[in-house]
């Protein structure tokens, strides 16, 4: 047996290979045993104090700590190993860029977790919804700046020439700037919607074929909730190159009726009609008091009454016209008015 783990393999003998997976084996049960004491101690006794920072910090925290922790393991178990100096440098740079990279995840889980903790409430109690779209953005950049600023960190520990390479990327920007010129023009449109604010997030918008309200506004893209509850993203630049119809922000929508009477009707039968409509407009507070009424034409089949009313904007649009059709049938019914249908009369002559 004291042979067998005399063994050589790769650089060292079994037995060293053994201790080093014994200390990562360690390392990794007491990652779990830490991850247990994170879920079912530390945060319940967070849980029952009244500030909210110590939550956000355990859930942040407990994560990161734990991948920090099996990556130190494993770094100290291949640390009694013995390799090639070229194998011990690439392990070394492997090392340095994970642990960058956990600090860089911690960082990044934290400021998220801070900003979807107190910011996005505080926002939400605002009445201007120019900070609703801001907050994305910013969530979003902040995010993407910190994980930039980890890479570039790892890079350097891990021995690389970041100013040479960022020299060499300003070399190719000519080409990544023509491939990503569609990018470009998103983000310049996206900066048009926060500028020109030809919408904010919850309004109603047409823009495409694209019926729906805006859910959400980002750099690169805005989604849009249809009314079949479909979540289409729309690249920002559409914004820029299209015609966008603004539902929201419309005084009133108008509704246009064309009412059609039997040719039997009578003069004053017509009148009373009108004025029925004009009862009906009036009695409904849902409508605005610009309303036309008018004996408009005479009809193939009908004599013609033209009935435009104006519902309220925050009114709900179908409920209305369900209300004032229904009480334009029970009034002409009430008065005998008879509406038309397409009829045709036939003469012979004998």
């Amino acid at each position: 047996m004291k042979e067998f783990f005399s063994t050589k393999f790769y650089y060292n003998t079994i037995g060293e290979w053994a201790i080093a997976l014994l200390i990562l084996l360690g390392s990794f049960v007491l990652a779990k045993m830490i991850y247990w004491i994170f879920g079912n101690i530390i945060k319940k006794a967070t849980a029952k104090t009244k500030t909210k920072i110590d939550d956000v910090i355990v859930d942040t925290l407990h994560g990161p700590v734990i991948l920090g922790l099996t990556i130190f393991g494993l770094w100290y178990g291949i640390r009694q190993l013995a390799f090639p100096e070229s194998i011990d440098a690439w392990i070394t740079n492997v090392y340095h860029v994970m642990v960058a990279v956990t600090v860089t995840w911690l960082i990044a889980r934290l400021v998220d977790a801070i900003i979807k903790e107190y910011l996005i409430p505080l926002t939400e109690k605002t009445e201007s919804t120019m900070d609703d779209q801001i907050i994305p953005v910013v969530r979003k950049g902040l995010r993407a700046a910190i994980w930039i600023l980890g890479i570039i960190v790892a890079l350097n520990n891990a021995g690389y020439n970041v100013g040479a390479l960022l020299a060499g990327l300003g070399i190719g920007g000519l080409a990544l700037a023509m491939a990503a010129k569609d990018t470009v023009s998103n983000i310049f449109g996206g900066i048009t919607i926060f500028t020109d604010k030809p919408f904010k997030v919850n309004d109603r918008v047409k823009i495409g074929g694209f019926d729906g309200i805006i859910t959400e506004v980002g750099i690169r893209s805005t989604r849009l909730k249809t009314f079949e509850g479909r979540i289409v993203t729309i690249p920002n630049s559409k914004f820029t190159d299209g015609m966008i119809e603004n539902v929201s922000v419309e005084p009133w929508r108008k509704v246009t009726l064309n009412l059609g009477l039997v040719y039997d009707t009578p003069a004053d039968k017509m009148e009373k009609a009108m004025e029925l409509l004009k009862e009906i407009a009036a009695s409904n507070v849902a409508l605005e008091e610009n309303t036309v009424i008018g004996f408009n034409k005479f009809g193939d089949f009908a004599l013609g009454i033209l009935f435009i009313y104006y519902i309220k904007s925050g009114e709900e649009i179908i409920g209305t016209q369900t209300a004032i059709n229904l009480e334009i049938m029970r009034k002409f019914e009430e008065h005998g008015l008879e509406m038309a249908f397409p009829t045709q009369t036939v003469y012979t002559r004998k």
